[in-house]
C-alpha cells in the first residue's frame, strides 16, 4: 500500500518545489487575484497547462525539447522579449502610482485578454518547459511505466493545490493587498521578476 503512494507523495513534493517558487506565472496569477479580475481563470489555465506539460515530460518529451536546439532557442528568445515588455508594464504602473494626478482607476481586461496573458506568460516562459518537461521528465524516468502514472498524479495535485490556494488567499486578502502602497510594491515585484528572468535567460544563450 505505501509502496504505492510513495510516489504520489514524491511527485506532489517536487511538483510543489518548482512550481511554488515565485516565478511569472506566480505573479501574474497573484496580480489578477488581488483585482478580483478572472483571477481564478487564470489560475486553471495555469493548471491545465501544467498537467500537460507534466504529462509530456512524464512520458517522454524531455529527450524531443533537448535534442532541439533551434526550438529552445525560439522559446527563450521570446520568453526574453515578453518578460521585459511585461516587466515593463509591471515598472509602468509602479511609477505613475507615485504621481497623484496619473492615478487612475484600472480598468479590469476582459476575460479574452486575461486567457491570452496567462497563456502567453505560461508557454513563452522557458522555465516552465525546464520544470514541467526536461526536470520532471528526467525524475520519472527513474520510474517503471505503471508508477509513471502515480508519480504524475501527485505533480498534477501540486499544482492544482498550490494555483488554486494562491488564487483564493490572494482574491481573499485583496481589501489589502490593493492598498496602493502595497500595490505599488507588488507592481515593483513582479517587474524585478519579469526582468532578472528575462536576464537569466539572456545569459544562457
Amino acid at each position: 500500500m505505501f509502496a504505492s503512494i510513495f510516489p504520489v507523495f514524491k511527485g506532489f513534493v517536487i511538483g510543489a518545489g518548482l512550481i511554488i517558487p515565485i516565478g511569472a506565472q506566480n505573479s501574474y496569477v497573484l496580480s489578477q487575484s488581488i483585482k478580483r479580475n478572472h483571477h481564478l481563470v487564470a489560475a486553471t489555465i495555469c493548471i491545465v497547462c501544467d498537467f500537460l506539460l507534466m504529462s509530456f515530460g512524464v512520458f517522454g518529451g524531455g529527450a524531443i525539447l533537448n535534442s532541439n536546439d533551434f526550438l529552445a532557442l525560439l522559446i527563450n528568445w521570446a520568453g526574453i522579449a515578453f518578460l521585459t515588455v511585461y516587466g515593463f508594464i509591471f515598472f509602468k504602473s509602479f511609477y505613475q502610482a507615485n504621481k497623484d494626478s496619473m492615478v487612475k482607476e484600472i480598468t479590469p481586461k476582459t476575460r479574452k485578454a486575461v486567457i491570452f496573458t496567462t497563456l502567453a506568460v505560461t508557454l513563452l516562459n522557458p522555465h516552465v518547459y525546464l520544470d514541467t518537461v526536461v526536470i520532471i521528465g528526467s525524475i520519472s524516468g527513474s520510474y517503471p511505466t505503471s508508477e509513471k502514472y502515480t508519480f504524475l498524479i501527485g505533480i498534477m495535485l501540486a499544482s492544482l493545490v498550490w494555483f488554486y490556494s494562491l488564487s483564493f488567499a490572494a482574491a481573499r486578502m485583496s481589501n489589502w493587498l490593493s492598498q496602493r502602497k502595497v500595490q505599488r510594491i507588488i507592481n515593483l515585484v513582479v517587474a524585478m521578476i519579469m526582468w532578472l528572468i528575462a536576464w537569466s535567460l539572456f545569459n544562457t544563450l
